[in-house]
């Protein structure tokens, strides 16, 4: 079906078409919250100060650009994606997690309900840091602050990240996409325009090589984005014959899908978590009394602002975050234990404790370079400034990572919409 042909089904369905309104108009309230600044902060002194850090740089993509204008929402859903991880994380190692998660969909609100509970104090934990920050800046971005306007200050923060949490669950219901992705991905496309502007008002003819060499290597990375996100391995798997009464019911061949990426952008934001943190407390750490502290404060500082080592440590933590990442969701031996139950097997291969091993053994193949492909994508602004002399955290690789698994992902949901409505029809 043609691109055109489908716009024009989605828009005559109303129910669909609704859904979609009310979707992006969810989004344009959060872009309108994301430019109500908190009183009391120098907006301009913000802005330079997250330009001359990338780190930070980093951290307002991932709070979904607000955190510029240090908006009441400039928290972001960051509080909220770190309480989800960690939930993760501990359902597969606390038992009664794990059963809670095997209960179905109330089981599953249970652990929401949990998330949420957890999102507060990470949020109380992360406004309050971040004011800190900025405060020991030197920048005159906030003044000093009374208690009432400190708790003020954090409530307000603290509101921010669950009224976005909130936002992000309406637009999950709708099933177009998912709420948190698309509250990230709005974020990162709406510095779109304003990096574009930047370039067009410093344009320099003798940077024009530079900027195609940039969009060429901009489009060649979005290509390679959606071939790894959407490449897989096919196993064979083939079903025996099964008799059930006086009916035999003949075997049939499929396949088992294993993804090259089974992991997504949940490593990046993981290794981006881990990176930010010990720059971040060395920041806070720089008016310490102890003249020790402040000159540990002032290396770790350093390091992380030269290049390579930065590039290397974040390169590493991408790739061990997805192995580490896909060892917890990806279990051989259930799959092969699942197969075994519905007669199901792989040419050549004996069900059970083989089946498992071979599993394995081909998840760990392919998934090498599903996490060098991430590795890459997330290194690629280091490499790609020095050489076009474009820094933007805007298109960075990280970014597209975003973008192009949301685009995905959103059109995949409408379209199953589309083809679940063509059943109804029948």
């Amino acid at each position: 079906m043609k691109f055109t042909e489908k716009l024009v089904r989605i828009f005559k369905d109303r129910d669909l078409r609704k859904k979609i309104f009310f979707v992006l108009g969810l989004l344009v309230v959060f872009r309108i919250a994301a430019h109500i600044p908190v009183p009391g902060v120098d907006v301009v002194a913000l802005r330079n100060f997250f330009a001359d850090n990338e780190i930070l740089g980093l951290l307002n993509m991932f709070s979904g650009g607000g955190m510029t204008n240090f908006s009441i929402v400039a928290l972001g859903i960051g509080p909220y994606i770190t309480a989800s991880i960690i939930f993760q994380l501990l359902t597969m190692v606390v038992p009664s997690l794990e059963e809670l998660s095997k209960e179905g969909e109330s089981g599953q609100k249970k652990i929401n309900q949990y998330t949420r509970l957890l999102t507060l104090p990470l949020a109380l934990i992360q406004g309050y840091s971040m004011i800190k920050l900025l405060q020991q800046s030197q920048r005159g971005i906030i003044g000093d602050l009374s208690l009432f306007d400190y708790m003020s200050t954090v409530i307000i923060l603290m509101a921010g990240t669950m009224f976005l949490m909130w936002l992000g669950e309406l637009i999950s219901e709708k099933k177009i996409g998912n709420g948190v992705s698309l509250i990230i991905f709005a974020g990162i496309v709406s510095g779109i325009p304003t990096a574009l502007q930047r370039t067009i008002v410093t344009f320099d003819s003798s940077q024009l090589l530079n900027i195609i060499v940039f969009l060429a290597i901009g489009v060649a990375t979005i290509a390679g984005v959606v071939y790894i996100t959407e490449a897989q391995r096919n196993i064979p798997v083939s079903y025996a014959k099964r008799v059930r009464g006086i009916r035999m019911y003949g075997g049939f061949d499929s396949h088992l899908p294993l993804k090259v990426n089974q992991a997504g952008m949940i490593p990046i934001i993981f290794a981006i978590s881990l990176i930010m943190f010990p720059p971040l407390v060395a920041q806070l750490a720089m008016r310490a009394q102890s003249q020790f502290i402040v000159n540990l404060s002032e290396f770790v500082i350093r390091l992380f602002q030269n290049q390579v080592f930065y590039g290397i440590l974040y390169f590493v933590l991408v790739v061990g975050f997805t192995y580490f990442y896909t060892a917890i969701i990806f279990h051989p031996q259930q799959i092969a234990d699942n197969l075994q139950k519905q007669g199901g097997f792989v040419p050549g291969i004996r069900p059970g404790r083989q089946t498992s091993d071979y599993l394995g053994k081909i998840s760990n193949r392919i998934m090498l370079a599903g996490a060098a492909s991430l590795g890459i994508v997330a290194i690629l602004p280091l490499v790609i400034g020095p050489l076009t002399g474009v820094k933007s955290m805007v298109i960075s690789g990280a970014s597209l990572l975003i973008v192009v698994s949301v685009v995905i992902e959103t059109v995949k949901q409408i379209e199953s919409q589309l083809v679940m409505r063509d059943y109804d029809g029948f």
